[in-house]
């Protein structure tokens, strides 16, 4: 955990940014959050991107960066949090997966989510496993990968 705080407080400093790194352990990740109380609006836009798109590959940096050439066993996961972003998307995400699941149940058609960062589909893949009827998959290239929602086929 103290390792991924270093390495942010450091990029942020490189991009002469002054601000703080809270770090918070849970369940399958270390969260690192920047505060963002004495950063200006245009601060925290930059860090975050458009549809956090900069807030993503920040964090995809911190990940691959720190878990090269580590054993599989002493690898971290790392979430980077900005004017709580990934807690407002997460509510997002969460609303996404019960409209398809509704709809996949309902008209036993397939649904499909677009516009999701491979890590949001990767959450949504997880959000989705408490529905032993359906399954899901990803499909398409990057930028126009989507993840589907289906009925699990029965044998």
């Amino acid at each position: 955990m103290q390792r991924g705080q270093q390495w942010i407080e450091q990029l942020l400093t490189l991009l002469r940014i002054e601000t703080s790194v809270t770090t918070q352990e849970q369940e399958d990740s270390f969260w690192l959050t920047i505060d963002e109380k004495n950063l200006t609006p245009e601060q925290i836009e930059i860090l975050t991107g458009p549809n956090g798109q900069v807030l993503d590959a920040i964090q995809y940096l911190l990940n691959t960066t720190l878990n090269i050439a580590q054993p599989t066993d002493v690898q971290a996961s790392y979430t980077i949090e900005l004017n709580q972003y990934r807690v407002r998307r997460e509510a997002v995400l969460r609303e996404m997966v019960a409209k398809a699941v509704q709809t996949v149940q309902e008209t036993g058609e397939a649904s499909e989510m677009k516009g999701l960062s491979s890590a949001e589909r990767r959450q949504v893949h997880n959000l989705l496993k408490d529905y032993e009827d359906l399954e899901s998959f990803s499909r398409g290239q990057e930028p126009d990968r989507r993840l589907v929602v289906h009925r699990r086929e029965t044998v």
